[in-house]
């Protein structure tokens, strides 16, 4: 009986926040928060989540005598990543209006590149919260599971590593040969078979609310238009509701086809204009080239840039890459060993999400006016368009 009686609740609790949530106006909410392990004087932000764009805070706070308070405003209910200013790493909470509190405990792990590992992360005075951890325990479920795989196959997973490490050809190919190999393999087959299933699932049971919308935008890293089946399964309250319009602009973009390219707000080099108008200037065309140094694809395509490069310059090609890399260290270190011959600046944030970009390499084609004649196109039809121009 005490299962169906909390059942009950839970099913009334997600009606009754289901139907709040988009006639809501904005109301007060404070977060008290005491997380051990983040020390005194650290600066701590609160940042928007699941919108797919690159969110900037909307309260900061400093941990004094081990604790914090963010104090604000929220439009219903909303989530958010509180996070270290500085440090990468956070933890999420579903704000609602009210009190809340949290408490935890954090730890910076890592070596070269350090982040806040949150654990142990108790949230009470939001009941959306409770309901958003209820109807993502399949997700924490596979989660379990990948670690385990992890640890049962680290052993081949290490000996592959050091093979490539050493350039071992022999080695790597008798080791992917062997039995553990086939296990890896398989593990993985069925986890992400299983990933996939079990994603979807929390999607399509929650279609008819904001949680819908919501989940896919939270348990996905990005959308295309091609993901549209996605966005039209949900019910029309879904799509009306702040989750559901963001991932409605994901799915059906309106593009920049026949526009003047966005404005952007960029970091060069010293002396290096970044304005797109003096960046344009003189040129027959301009390729626009979204990357980032951790994008693997970003980096294979630049030979074939660099080669297009050649051709074309002399015709009035220009190319402009604008990295999105979080740190100007990691974007300085690639530009060191690509040594590209043309602009090449890091985005502060509001570039891409001018541009809309949601995932890379993204390029675009601009006319001499700044005009955009091309967007979403592979490298290959990106330079046929220009060789036809």
């Amino acid at each position: 009986m005490k299962i169906k009686l909390n059942s009950l609740m839970m099913l009334l609790l997600t009606i009754l926040i289901s139907h709040n949530i988009a006639a809501a106006a904005p109301a007060p909410f404070t977060i008290t928060g005491s997380i051990q392990g983040l020390p005194d004087g650290i600066k701590l932000k609160l940042v928007p989540g699941a919108t797919h764009a690159d969110e900037q805070a909307i309260a900061t706070t400093v941990v004094t005598k081990g604790k914090f308070t963010f104090k604000s405003t929220v439009d219903g209910i909303r989530f958010f990543y509180i996070m270290a200013a500085e440090i990468p790493g956070a933890t999420s909470v579903m704000v609602q209006p009210g009190k809340i509190t949290m408490t935890g405990k954090a730890a910076l792990v890592g070596n070269e590149n350090q982040y806040y590992d949150f654990t142990d992360v108790v949230v009470k005075g939001s009941q959306a919260h409770l309901a958003y951890l209820k109807k993502k325990a399949p997700k924490f479920m596979l989660d379990s599971l990948f670690e385990a795989n992890q640890q049962s196959n680290k052993e081949v997973t290490e000996k592959v590593n050091q093979a490539y490490q050493k350039k071992d050809t022999v080695l790597v190919k008798q080791l992917k040969e062997s039995a553990a190999w086939k296990k890896l393999s398989d593990d993985e087959s069925a986890f992400f078979k299983l990933a996939g299933e079990s994603l979807n699932k929390i999607v399509s049971d929650n279609k008819d609310s904001w949680w819908g919308p919501f989940f896919a935008l939270d348990l996905f890293n990005y959308f295309t238009p091609k993901d549209k089946e996605v966005y039209a399964s949900l019910s029309q309250q879904a799509k009306d509701s702040y989750y559901g319009k963001v991932l409605g602009e994901l799915v059906n973009p309106v593009g920049f086809k026949g526009k003047p390219a966005p404005l952007v707000d960029l970091k060069g080099d010293a002396g290096l204009a970044t304005d797109l108008a003096s960046l344009t200037k003189g040129h027959k065309y301009v390729l626009v080239d979204f990357w980032a140094s951790w994008c693997v694809p970003c980096r294979k395509s630049i030979p074939q840039l660099k080669k297009t490069y050649e051709e074309l310059k002399d015709k009035g090609l220009q190319i402009v890459s604008i990295s999105i890399d979080k740190k100007e260290a990691d974007w300085a270190k690639a530009q060191t060993e690509e040594q590209l011959p043309w602009p090449s600046l890091l985005d502060k944030g509001a570039t891409s999400n001018a541009w809309k970009i949601q995932a890379i390499p993204a390029m675009f084609l601009l006319d001499e006016n700044g005009v955009v004649v091309a967007e979403n196109l592979s490298l290959e039809e990106m330079v046929a368009s220009m060789k036809g121009m």
